[in-house]
């Protein structure tokens, strides 16, 4: 017979000792703790007038919005800041991480995103007040608002760039962007307060009236200035199209006044298409035997006192 022999057997390798990763740095326990998306919004714009250093756009359009934290309610309780427009900018890119310059943020997204600000801070609804017209003395009616379907109105508008005046010229635009509307208040603002100053200041009547000159012509050039920044294209009733802005500048300065005023009708038309509208209310029995229409309009304001409290 065949002698059989044992092979030794093979020594196994020692397992290592499983050990838990080291942790990387100090971890905060309260990071749990940090503000968490609370609601996802989709701009009126789509994100359309934006390179991707003013805006980052997500796979499903939809963008998180974070509330506010207790640095951004300061901000807008600083005049300086709120006046200048630099707070409203911080407390966007605060609580929207894909807006990265929020002074870009066109018009047509301007009330979308201060809206879900607020939804996404202080909750679904808001108290508005308002004068009711018609009614002497002066009366207030109160409503609360339903803000997540005043957003959900927002969300599907189609905006336009164009628009044709009664005269048929047709007018494209690109939409203002939030450092100009900032710009174009603060010196408004400015002028305002000259204004002011002048008129309880020891001047002469002849200085006083030379000052309010100046300060007229320079509102009046603001305007204008806007007027023209904010067209691209205009095409005459005879088809002819001009987009040289020198050319454009020169018709604005030029025209009739009835054609410019009707070309500031269709352009502001074009700039609020996707602003909040007013309020359609129903007066009470009474208020109407006061005076009150049956319906009336209440604007929606953002003023920071209450729309951002």
């Amino acid at each position: 017979m065949k002698q059989i022999t044992e092979k030794p057997l093979t020594k196994m390798p020692e397992i290592p000792e499983v050990t838990k990763p080291m942790p990387m740095g100090n971890v905060n326990p309260l990071e749990k703790y940090y503000r968490q998306p609370v609601i996802y919004i989709t701009l009126p714009s789509k994100g359309k007038y934006y390179s991707k250093e003013v805006f980052e756009p997500t796979t499903t359009g939809e963008l998180p919005v974070l509330p506010m934290t207790a640095k951004d309610e300061i901000e807008f309780k600083t005049p300086d800041a709120m006046i200048s427009g630099q707070a409203t900018v911080n407390v966007i890119q605060s609580c929207f991480p894909n807006i990265k310059d929020a002074w870009q943020i066109v018009n047509y997204d301007l009330d979308t995103v201060l809206l879900a600000i607020r939804i996404a801070t202080y909750g679904d609804t808001m108290d508005v007040s308002g004068t009711i017209p018609g009614i002497t003395p002066a009366e207030v009616m109160n409503h609360t608002l339903n803000l997540p379907q005043l957003l959900e109105t927002m969300k599907d508008i189609k905006l336009k760039d164009e628009a044709t005046t009664k005269s048929g010229f047709t007018i494209k635009c690109k939409p203002l962007t939030y450092k100009k509307l900032s710009d174009s208040q603060v010196s408004a603002f400015e002028q305002q307060k000259q204004y002011a100053t002048v008129a309880t200041s020891k001047m002469s009547d002849q200085e006083k009236g030379k000052s309010f000159a100046q300060n007229f012509a320079k509102l009046t050039e603001l305007n204008f200035s806007m007027l023209v920044d904010a067209i691209t294209e205009i095409t005459t009733p005879d088809k002819q199209l001009v987009s040289d802005p020198d050319q454009i500048k020169s018709f604005i300065d030029n025209a009739d006044a009835k054609i410019i005023s009707e070309i500031q009708v269709v352009l502001g038309e074009i700039r609020t298409q996707a602003a909040i509208k007013p309020l359609k209310l129903k007066a009470t029995d009474e208020q109407i035997k006061k005076g009150a229409r049956a319906t009336f309009e209440m604007p929606v304001t953002f003023d920071s006192s209450n729309f951002f409290a």
